[in-house]
């Protein structure tokens, strides 16, 4: 290995340039749209097939490994992901005030601000493949250890910058020139900037190990070998278990995603909060991500010291049962901005918390010997939990109103209740306990 340089460097810029693409593809897209007037129906359609190439991208990963090295991979797709930002921003189209506020802006208008999306979520989930493998190629195993919870942390702080600072200066943007499309197209320029700059360091002071190598593997091989990988994990004991827990966890929260942007910032005459763009990136992606991360810190201390089983309860009602905040706020109308921050933040808090048993049953469901292909094809099923249900929910959300709508998802808390029923079957009461 050459000269090697610290990963103080490396480590938070590339998985801030992982995190960075994702939320700009499923949530930055699903606010644009909302705010360029596209319906719910077809908003939530199009931005939840967005979550597709996370959702099949074990069954392209094994060709990362014999094609190029991880770190060619890396610095490509973040080209890629940065070029893409630039013809995002161009792409959108420049709709009048008028147009916009009337709605029902057709998706068709969007056509070439999808692609470009399908684009980028295609080269986000590489990067991810890439990103992970050369991670574990440029560190040793007490490195690796060591910068976990740094890899983390700032893949949270790139949440943070894109669905908060982001979203505040296209708000900022809106109010001082009065025009939408404009905002977000400058918005999409500075991210290609920021992006630009994450990739040039990575193009000149990514290292080079020496076991970062394409695998001397025929394709046929790697084909056998990811069958053989996809046979046994649906012979594990916990596989059924394991596909409909982490298919049914987290229904409300998947039916409350694509649609709780649009409920915040869409007017009152429409059931909405009237929320300014601004005040949607301070509350929501600001005070929310805080929610957020301290409910996972919190349900990893609980699961360390109760194990999984004992915690499942709690944690399954705090994910689901908070989502009754929006049926509240729903109901209220007019809502003071400081109660819709508490809002937020509990129902974040609830999901952050309820959360972490939904990556501890994963790595369960994934032990064994292909740990790591296993674990792949658990946050496959993981995408398609979010993915399957966000096809349905703008046009569920269009027929029965936003008041309605949320009855609709504190109904479908008793899928949680189902998951979590069926997750304690066999489990181990000292599974996470430390």
């Amino acid at each position: 290995m050459k000269t090697k340089l610290t990963p103080w460097i490396w480590v938070p810029t590339l998985y801030f340039a992982e995190g960075m693409p994702y939320f700009i593809v499923n949530n930055i897209s699903a606010l644009i749209f909302v705010k360029m007037g596209m319906g719910n129906a077809e908003m939530a359609l199009h931005t939840s097939l967005l979550y597709l190439p996370w959702l099949i991208k074990p069954f392209w990963s094994p060709f990362v490994d014999i094609l190029k090295t991880k770190r060619w991979w890396v610095t490509v797709m973040e080209i890629l992901i940065t070029a893409c930002f630039i013809l995002t921003a161009f792409s959108i189209p420049q709709l009048g005030k008028d147009a916009i506020l009337a709605g029902g802006v057709q998706a068709s208008t969007f056509r070439l601000s999808l692609v470009i999306f399908w684009i980028t979520a295609f080269a986000s989930a590489t990067h991810d493949i890439a990103a992970d493998g050369y991670y574990m190629l440029a560190l040793s195993g007490k490195e690796q250890s060591l910068f976990v919870g740094i890899r983390s942390t700032f893949y949270r702080i790139s949440n943070i910058f894109v669905l908060g600072a982001l979203v505040v200066i296209a708000g900022i943007l809106e109010l001082r020139y009065d025009n939408i499309p404009l905002s977000w197209r400058i918005t999409l320029l500075i991210s290609a900037g920021i992006f630009a700059a994450v990739t040039l360091i990575h193009v000149f002071l990514l290292p080079k190990p020496s076991s970062d190598k394409p695998r001397e593997t025929a394709a046929r091989e790697i084909l056998k070998d990811f069958g053989r990988t996809f046979a046994t994990f649906f012979k594990k004991p916990l596989a059924w278990y394991g596909i409909t827990f982490m298919l049914l966890y987290r229904l409300p929260e998947a039916f409350t995603l694509k649609i709780v942007p649009a409920f915040l910032v869409d007017s009152a005459q429409h059931g909405g909060l009237a929320l300014s763009t601004v005040n949607y990136g301070l509350i929501n992606n600001t005070i929310g991500v805080v929610g957020l991360v301290t409910g996972g810190i919190f349900g990893g201390w609980i699961i360390s010291r109760y194990g999984l089983k004992k915690s499942l309860w709690s944690m399954g009602l705090a994910l689901a049962l908070p989502c009754g905040a929006y049926l509240a706020m729903s109901l209220m109308g007019s809502v003071p901005l400081a109660l819709v921050g508490t809002f937020v933040a509990i129902e974040q808090f609830g999901y952050g918390f309820g959360f972490t048993a939904y990556m501890m049953y994963m790595i369960l469901v994934s032990e064994g010997e292909f740990k790591t292909s296993h674990y792949s094809l658990c946050t496959a099923f993981m995408a398609a939990s979010i993915m399957l249900p966000g096809l349905v929910a703008g046009a569920i959300q269009e027929a029965l109103g936003y008041s309605g709508y949320f009855v609709f998802v504190m109904i479908s808390c008793i899928a949680t209740v189902a998951a979590v029923l069926i997750a304690r079957h066999g489990l181990d009461p000292e599974f996470g306990k430390k």
